[in-house]
């Protein structure tokens, strides 16, 4: 289904080209992404951008310490779209007013900096950005993770809340130039095959290599020809799960038609590689070979094709429960997958179709017409649908898809990210759902280990979904569908969102005051870098990936997200759930023993109030997932100083760190620090402010004292500045 070339290659009208007379670097400037990179970069250097954005886009979970942030900064008005979506915390699952209130400082802020402001159930934060944004040759910055408009031609990123800072105050956003890979699209989908069976092949075939990471894919090639604009966005939003940067699509005249349809026919131009494109890699998928997929748990790399899963269910979910016992710590029996499989058939407990990826009116008709006239069955088994905005559930209601889901047995709900994170339709104890979402991580259904819950997420296409609902929620891939799609005409009806939605960009009202409802408050003081550093590990995590889900938990933690230190008391806490209280000790005066080991290391008396004291985690490869500024920021407000890793996981979460003013040390070979040891660093803010990138470090305890290289690697010069001040905010202060 999908084939990896893993070194350069030349890209010409379709084809691969094996020779070429024009030179590598040349030919790098024939991409889409050269092209639309190179025209928001400030930096008058292609080698490093400085990048200035068209728009942004924050949702309830991050838009309010964004803005706090930047108005602790100086901020007067935004100088660009920004827009405040309400699709996270729209249900009160915790905390009484505080999730309304954070909508009513979103409003306030809009009103006083000149911003857009989404009412909650309106839209998802990225169905509102396609409908009324992505344009051709933009670039948008959003601070969620799936903030990808590449299918409409429009290069998107989604970043921590920081970078938001940046634009905010009108400063960059600063990358070296990225590699760029080829994604090359041939065939057609068969019958029953949907957007999200090739994103969880092309997840599967590329995320547990790392062969995408932090490059930008191109998607080019006649198979994109063979696809509605919905398929392509619904690949799309899923090419966060492959770590990749960005991405950016050929647009055609089904782009232009989609922006026509939305009113904006003057955002379209046509995209494409210019004579002969020159790509760091490339992946090939025959779009006519993908099979009907499913992602298992814990991971949407852990892809299989429904019938290859069928045939091998035992042994497959077996190694998932193995999973649940060695990396999430669940006692072993409690997660029982195995026993859902019998009589040679899967039986499922919940679907879901949700979200930026499932709510798209295509994926919803698509499962009205499996489900015509069949029934969803009076048992466990429950479907729920979630468009992913207004305009999308007035069509569905006009054309009668609607009704067909409702009369099926399903329930509809409105626009709401909640089945993606954790705070809606969490399952039964034991049950497993099947969602047409964007991430199946350990707990993101919303089960509670700590409290002995335990649930899994598998993720599918809508079509399988409805296909299994058909069949009393029997496993079942819509290949098997016999009946015919029908095509729908789609009409985009702006009228919904004027009627509700708030536009004030361009004109602040500086007279406006910020409604701070009681749970909203302002960061803590966070100190400057000092030269000597006394970092405490507390969490040692050996997973091969540590999501910022296991972070900081999503749910119904995240209605306290405006509240620095109250959200932070959650860090960690369904991955060790220990974190926080030895966080807390280790800003305590250390042992005698180890301040004794500090001076024989400094060659000087040293005491505690000479030295800096936190705390750090190590892991092999955190951050992975969502781009919430808060995995980092947490940490920070209980002392956290560092973290320790043989690699990030993400860009973004590395950005997080850093303009948190955690210093983002890696390592090469077996890590030498146990939990409980210290991290005894002379001279680090010399070292920082100097670029060096070898840094010479103790590990001590109270026997023993090691020392160890430890690195921090390509920091930029704005970085490193960051770093000494101990934050973006107090940069920015200065």
């Amino acid at each position: 289904m999908v084939k990896l070339t893993d070194h350069g290659v030349f890209y010409r009208n379709g084809e691969i080209i094996e020779s070429s007379s024009a030179s590598v670097e040349d030919a790098r400037k024939n991409t889409m992404a050269y092209s639309i990179l190179t025209s928001h970069n400030v930096s008058g250097n292609d080698s490093f951008l400085n990048i200035k954005f068209d728009a942004m886009a924050s949702h309830d979970i991050t838009y309010v310490g964004i803005i706090q942030t930047a108005k602790a900064s100086g901020l007067k008005k935004f100088p660009l779209p920004y827009v405040l979506t309400n699709c996270h915390n729209s249900l009160c699952a915790v905390g009484g007013t505080i999730n309304e209130d954070d909508h009513m400082f979103g409003l306030s802020a809009a009103k006083k900096y000149g911003g857009i402001y989404v009412p909650a159930h309106q839209a998802v934060i990225h169905s509102f950005m396609r409908e009324n944004f992505a344009g051709c040759g933009k670039m948008i910055l959003g601070s969620d993770s799936h903030t990808r408009y590449g299918a409409i031609g429009c290069m998107a990123i989604g970043e921590g809340g920081p970078e938001l800072v940046k634009q905010l105050l009108s400063r960059t956003y600063d990358i070296k130039y990225p590699e760029v890979i080829c994604v090359k699209l041939t065939g057609a989908p068969r019958k029953g095959v949907g957007p999200q069976d090739i994103a969880i092949a092309l997840i599967g075939a590329v995320f547990k290599s790392g062969f995408v990471k932090n490059k930008v894919l191109e998607f080019v090639g006649d198979g994109i020809s063979s696809l509605p604009m919905e398929f392509r966005n619904g690949i799309d939003v899923m090419t966060t799960e492959t770590t990749c940067l960005s991405s950016i699509w050929e647009t055609d005249s089904e782009t232009e038609k989609y922006l026509t349809r939305h009113k904006r026919p003057g955002d379209y131009k046509e995209l494409s590689p210019k004579d002969i494109a020159y790509y760091d890699g490339m992946v090939e998928i025959d779009l006519s070979s993908v099979e009907p997929m499913i992602a298992l748990p814990f991971h949407p790399s852990n892809a299989y094709t429904i019938r290859e899963f069928l045939a091998n269910a035992d042994e497959i979910l077996a190694e998932v429960e193995r999973t649940a016992v060695e990396q999430l710590g669940v006692p072993e029996g409690r997660l029982d997958l195995r026993s859902k499989f019998y009589d040679g058939k899967m039986h499922i407990d919940q679907g879901v179709i949700a979200g930026c990826a499932g709510g798209t009116f295509d994926n919803l008709t698509a499962a009205a017409d499996i489900l015509k006239g069949k029934s969803t069955g009076n048992g466990a088994f429950a479907l729920s649908v979630y468009p992913a905005s207004q305009p999308v559930l007035l069509e569905l209601m006009k054309c009668g898809a609607a009704q067909t889901l409702i009369e099926s047995g399903a329930t509809m709900r409105t626009a709401f990210c909640g089945p993606c994170f954790g705070a809606g339709d969490v399952p039964a104890c034991g049950g497993l759902s099947i969602r047409h979402s964007t991430r199946n991580f350990p707990n993101r259904e919303g089960s509670k280990p700590n409290d002995n819950q335990i649930a899994a997420v598998a993720l599918m296409d809508s079509r399988s979904i409805a296909a299994t609902a058909a069949n009393g929620g029997i496993l079942t891939p819509a290949d098997e569908f016999e009946g015919e799609f029908t095509s729908y005409d789609y009409n985009f009806d702006s009228g919904v969102y004027d009627n509700r939605i708030y536009n004030g960009f361009g004109n602040p009202q500086e007279d406006v005051e910020l409604v701070l409802g009681p749970n909203i408050t302002d960061w803590p003081k966070i100190p400057a870098l000092a030269n000597d550093v006394l970092i405490k590990a507390v969490s040692i995590i050996n997973d091969p990936v540590t999501t910022t889900d296991e972070l900081i938990p999503s749910g119904d933690t995240s209605s306290y997200r405006s509240n620095p230190i109250r959200l932070a008391q959650f860090t960690l806490s369904r991955k060790d759930p220990q974190y926080v209280s030895e966080a807390k000790k280790a800003l305590e005066t250390p042992a005698d023993a180890i301040l004794d080991k500090v001076s024989e290391i400094k060659g000087c008396k040293v005491s505690a109030e000479d030295l800096q004291i936190g705390s750090t985690i190590c892991a092999l490869r955190p951050g992975d997932g969502s781009a919430r500024e808060q995995a980092a920021s947490c940490q920070r407000v209980l002392g956290g100083s560092a973290n320790v890793a043989l690699e990030y996981a993400t860009k973004r979460y590395r950005s997080n760190l850093i303009n948190w003013g955690m210093l983002p040390f890696t390592y090469k070979g077996d890590l030498k620090i146990e939990k409980g040891d210290y991290i005894f660093i002379t001279g680090i803010r010399d070292i920082v402010a100097s670029g060096l990138e070898k840094v010479d470090a103790f590990v001590i305890n109270e026997s023993k004292c090691e020392k160890i290289e430890l690195l921090l690697e390509n920091l930029s010069e704005g970085e490193r500045k960051i770093l000494c001040d101990g934050c973006l905010i107090n940069h920015y202060a200065k």
